[in-house]
């Protein structure tokens, strides 16, 4: 990474937001023709009707390129530092596929790495961000949440391929004031491996790289469990970070949580007693996107007006590992690419 020539430490302030979904789109409808399944049954249990899904030969950098240039239209400059790539299906093993997303994007020679935290990636990778700008090792940062996490699925699994769609979100931090509007934080993180088998994919990796069984190299999930973890742990990080941000609940104007399943986000909003017209939801039409989620929210929330500047938001994550995060800001004046 080239540091910058001045001192750019400080708080992160978003300064840009873009999203992108692949054009094709997938109805409950159309999975009921193939699955044991309907589109009652799907919209009881998860609030989703449809989710955009790639088409093959489009890969998870080029929907990153698509939302990285959206936001840095947004932002109004195409000078950054660094891009930071939170992703659970990178185009290749190795290498990471950032630098790709850096090069399409034509950001010349800048710091540029994955991060994987799945479905808490937007979160751990906004954190992560927001430290190369307090450390003074960048001016400016595109964090980009992208997953054709439909790729990872089990064609003949109602218990997943109902939830997941794919996207990308991305977002703009520059170095700026605590008082601004869109400055970034408190952030609060944890994990816990020990359950690490809640969410999986077993083979493709080092430990088993291939598998005789083909369910081997597709994503299984333990729901009950999993929705019993993600309400607990999202309310409980929500909690820390009103509390390090000096706000009560009443403080909140706006709960963006990761767009699992519309009954984890209720739930987690009446553990934290947030009212349920505080939640922002776009799960209806997206799907989980995976760490393309929250910035995509915040991308629709924006364009229909529930987001206002000077908002006071609430941003929590679930993932697998397991992985949990949250952080807080109060919303800029700023305009989706």
């Amino acid at each position: 990474m080239q540091v910058p020539t001045h001192d750019a430490r400080g708080v992160a302030v978003l300064a840009g937001l873009g999203g992108w979904l692949p054009p094709r789109i997938v109805d409950n409808d159309e999975l009921s023709r193939h699955l044991d399944t309907s589109d009652e049954w799907i919209r009881t249990r998860t609030g989703i009707g449809q989710r955009h899904v790639v088409d093959p030969g489009m890969s998870t950098v080029d929907m990153a390129v698509e939302a990285g240039r959206r936001a840095l239209h947004s932002a109004g400059s195409r000078d950054v530092d660094a891009l930071v790539l939170a992703t659970a299906t990178p185009d290749q093993i190795c290498p990471a596929s950032a630098p790709q997303v850096a090069s399409r994007l034509g950001l010349g020679n800048i710091a540029a790495f994955d991060v994987n935290a799945v479905c808490s990636g937007f979160v751990y990778a906004l954190a992560t961000a927001a430290g190369l700008i307090s450390a003074g090792a960048a001016c400016s940062v595109l964090m980009v949440g992208a997953d054709a996490f439909t790729t990872l699925l089990n064609p003949k699994d109602r218990g997943t391929v109902p939830i997941f769609g794919d996207g990308a979100g991305a977002v703009v931090l520059r170095a700026g004031e605590p008082d601004e509007l869109g400055a970034m934080g408190p952030f609060d993180l944890h994990s816990d491996g020990d359950l690490a088998e809640l969410l999986i994919v077993p083979a493709g990796g080092a430990k088993q790289k291939t598998s005789d069984n083909p369910e081997d190299h597709y994503f299984s999930m333990q729901g009950p469990a999993v929705f019993r973890h993600a309400t607990a742990r999202m309310a409980e990080s929500s909690r820390t970070v009103m509390e390090r941000a000096g706000w009560t609940v009443s403080d909140v104007d706006r709960f963006i949580g990761h767009q699992a399943n519309i009954r984890i986000l209720h739930a987690t909003a009446k553990q934290l007693g947030l009212p349920a017209d505080s939640l922002v939801v776009n799960i209806e039409r997206t799907g989980n996107t995976s760490a393309a989620s929250i910035p995509l929210a915040m991308v629709d929330a924006v364009n229909d007006g529930t987001l206002q500047a000077g908002d006071r938001v609430l941003v929590s994550a679930f993932g697998a590992g397991l992985t949990w995060g949250a952080t807080a800001l109060r919303w800029p004046d700023v305009t989706p690419g």
